[in-house]
């Protein structure tokens, strides 16, 4: 979708830094708004802002102040992955001193 917006010459020097294209940064503000308000997710923002990693977009919001949507659920999921991930480390450790024994 093409979106045309008409904004006096005056008001976009003031919102636009100098040398940057003022399209790109009215995309940006778009993309960062609605991140923020949970509208767009990391894909989308991704898709949008032509980014090809999710790492890009995570350098983009952290560039802008955004903090990435991470709730109790993400935690208590991370915290499962994570002892999960030590276990099979332990086991691993436990199972190479068997075989050196």
């Amino acid at each position: 979708m093409e979106i045309t917006l008409n904004i006096p010459d005056e008001l976009a020097r003031q919102v636009t830094p100098e040398g940057q294209d003022p399209a790109r940064v009215a995309l940006e503000a778009l993309a960062l708004e609605g991140y923020r308000t949970e509208l767009l997710s990391e894909s989308a923002v991704r898709q949008m802002l032509g980014f090809e990693t999710r790492l890009e977009v995570h350098a983009f919001l952290k560039q802008h102040r955004v903090f990435l949507h991470y709730d109790l659920g993400d935690l208590e999921q991370d915290q499962a992955t994570s002892q999960k991930a030590r276990a099979k480390l332990l086991d691993e450790n436990d199972s190479d001193k068997q075989h050196v024994e």
